[in-house]
């Protein structure tokens, strides 16, 4: 009895030294494993392009920085994101995105309602709290008090906006020489509702300003563009549409349904936004939006955020990008095309947001103007923002 109690107790032992390597060590290992920059060549740029860089005001829609367990408030050594990282980009707006629900595989083809769910997994694995192993809406409430945190941790670096005070007051920082950065939360499609209208009201209170509809998965509010029943609208959908409207937040159709995305356009008067994407003409894949559908949200006044990554772009290196960038504006006009990387969005890029000015440089040797570059970079983001947030 005592050797089976002795047997028994290095079981223990083991299983608990198991355990702890694995919530140690797994977490960062798959991430290591979803956001990698796989630099292809050194990307030179030339001191032209390093001073127009540096003059720009640059805002990128898309990140999923969040979701990780990376101090953003530090330099990592891996992942696409962190505060360090923008500044070293000059990157002035970042909106950070929540992703609460994710199929495996993350097929763009089709995922079934109740597929297996990533988040889940990776939510346990990451030790975040309890709540959040069977919430959507806690997942989202719990990347939100992240973002706060290392709001708090670097309050010289980050501000956290929002509002349109708080996003001309980063501005104005920003031009006394200041390197802050304006972070704003958006939902990577809005299962986070649960279903529920009055979560919106929690969700508005943490900080969320960019509502996208829809992820992988058709939800309570429609169809994703990920299924092949291309689903539309629900009333719910249309309810909280109306209430995005009405709220100043910002509306984002990536992930929707092309069903979807006309009914919207159908029922809204405001800008609207794809935050992270590519053209279909220049790069025909499942991911992107038929070009005739895009000219229809170009013309709300809203903006098309190219991505950074293979899928949506095809040719993921500076010079693809800026390629698909120049096909964007010939396609719907240098005011409605900006950035939206996916960076930390389990893609690989050839680059991280430090890296941003050989895309500068790449943009200048494709024939863009000085003037569109800006308009690229930031501007046209800057405005749709100051059209939407109160």
């Amino acid at each position: 009895m005592r050797r089976f109690g002795k047997w028994l107790g290095r079981l223990l032992v083991v299983l608990a030294l198991g355990l702890a390597a694995f919530f140690i060590f797994a977490p960062a290992w798959v991430e290591k494993s979803r956001n990698q920059v796989v630099q292809e060549a050194p990307w030179p740029v030339s001191d032209k392009a390093r001073a127009l860089h540096e003059s720009l005001l640059i805002g990128d829609w898309h990140a999923d920085s969040l979701l990780w367990n990376r101090d953003l408030s530090q330099r990592g050594s891996y992942g696409q994101v962190d505060i360090p990282r923008l500044q070293e980009g000059n990157v002035a707006i970042q909106v950070f995105t929540a992703v609460t629900k994710s199929p495996r595989g993350l097929n763009y083809e089709h995922n079934d309602p109740d597929a297996f769910d990533n988040i889940t997994l990776l939510a346990f694995g990451q030790l975040w709290p309890p709540r959040t192993w069977t919430s959507l809406l806690e997942r989202a409430l719990y990347q939100a008090d992240k973002l706060r945190r290392v709001e708090e941790a670097s309050p010289d670096a980050l501000k956290v906006v929002r509002s349109r005070a708080a996003l001309e007051e980063v501005l104005i920082r920003r031009q006394q020489g200041e390197n802050v950065v304006a972070g704003l939360l958006g939902l990577e499609g809005a299962h986070p509702l649960e279903g529920r209208l009055e979560n919106l009201d929690l969700l508005e209170a943490a900080g969320y300003r960019v509502v996208g509809l829809q992820h992988f998965f058709d939800n309570e509010l429609g169809g994703t563009l990920h299924s092949r029943e291309n689903n539309g609208l629900t009333d719910f959908g249309r309810q909280v549409v109306a209430e995005v409207e009405a709220r100043g937040m910002v509306l984002d159709l990536a992930h929707s349904s092309t069903a979807v995305a006309r009914e919207v356009l159908d029922i809204t008067d405001m800008p609207v936004i794809v935050s992270h994407t590519g053209i279909f003409g220049k790069c025909p894949t499942r991911r992107n939006y038929p070009d005739e559908l895009m000219k229809q949200i170009a013309a709300t006044g809203g903006v098309i955020g190219i991505g950074y990554w293979k899928e949506a772009v095809c040719d993921d290196s500076p010079a693809g990008i800026a390629a698909m960038i120049k096909a964007a504006i010939e396609l719907l006009g240098e005011d409605a095309v900006s950035l939206g990387s996916d960076f930390d969005g389990s893609v690989k890029t050839t680059f991280d947001t430090s890296q941003l000015a050989a895309l500068t440089q790449a943009m200048l040797d494709a024939g863009l103007s000085e003037a569109q570059i800006r308009k690229v970079a930031g501007e046209n983001m800057l405005r749709v923002l100051r059209a939407r947030l109160k």
